[in-house]
């Protein structure tokens, strides 16, 4: 048996990529467009240890992180996807410190105005604004002033985005509607109900997620849509996000369509 030193393939890598391929058009051709999720959330993880992996800074593993994801809107556009939420950003992430903070808010900018550029993509901004620099705050407006009209995959961007804080927030918006209705508390009590909350979401009027993703082999959601995902399916992938292909997407979308969905048990 030959032996090859750890984490190296024996082979070159024109030929690995025929392989895959190869091996990606196999499993999209057997893929039936009619179980195709049409709402999927991704979880961009991985994109820090897929730099030291290789070498790099964190910035670079950022911005590799970002260039991949007009690519993934792609395999989602040629798989009958509408709707796509990716978290870039958590609140979580607002404490990190300004050396790192500043030039991954500068790599989301950047990610936001070539979205709108492109002009495929509806963009639409799913987090807590004002806990975002003002800078920010103008290119997500932008983005989604921009393509407002645009009839294409909708981009749900989770930037500033945290599950609880969105909760917290939707019950917010729900008490402040009804106290400028001069309903009482004894009859909000009433009448409030899961729909009502759900009408106050980030993400109301859409269709809640069908499969969420996470890359880089954590399994956990981390507070990644904590209301709208009760009956979402899950795939976690080993692959850091900056590496990850379309036969990995691939391979999620038919790990989702095997599955027999049973809401509620």
């Amino acid at each position: 048996m030959l032996h090859f030193p750890r984490g190296r393939s024996p082979y070159p890598r024109a030929l690995r990529e025929l392989v895959y391929g190869l091996y990606a058009r196999r499993v999209e051709r057997r893929l039936d467009h009619s179980q195709a999720p049409k709402h999927v959330g991704v979880i961009l993880d991985g994109n820090r240890r897929w730099a030291r992996n290789t070498g790099g800074t964190t910035e670079q593993g950022h911005q590799a992180g970002a260039e991949k994801i007009q690519e993934f809107l792609g395999w989602c556009e040629e798989t009958d996807v509408e709707v796509v939420t990716l978290w870039m950003l958590s609140t979580d992430n607002l404490d990190r410190p300004a050396a790192e903070l500043n030039p991954l808010l500068g790599i989301i900018e950047g990610t936001l105005r070539d979205l709108a550029a492109d002009g495929r993509w509806r963009v639409h901004h799913v987090g807590t604004l004002d806990l975002l620099p003002a800078r920010t705050q103008s290119v997500l407006k932008e983005a989604e002033q921009a393509t407002d009209g645009i009839d294409g995959i909708l981009v749900n961007v989770a930037v500033g985005y945290g599950g609880r804080q969105e909760i917290a927030d939707a019950v917010r918006s729900l008490l402040m509607e009804h106290a400028g209705r001069g309903t009482s508390f004894e009859e909000l009590a009433e009448i409030v109900d899961v729909e009502h909350i759900s009408e106050h979401l980030y993400t109301r009027g859409q269709p809640d997620p069908d499969l969420v993703i996470r890359t880089s082999g954590e399994q956990r959601l981390s507070g990644f849509m904590l209301w709208q995902s009760a009956h979402s399916e899950y795939y976690f992938c080993e692959v850091f996000w900056p590496a990850f292909r379309k036969v990995d997407f691939l391979r999620a979308l038919r790990d989702y369509a095997a599955r027999h969905r049973r809401y509620g048990g």
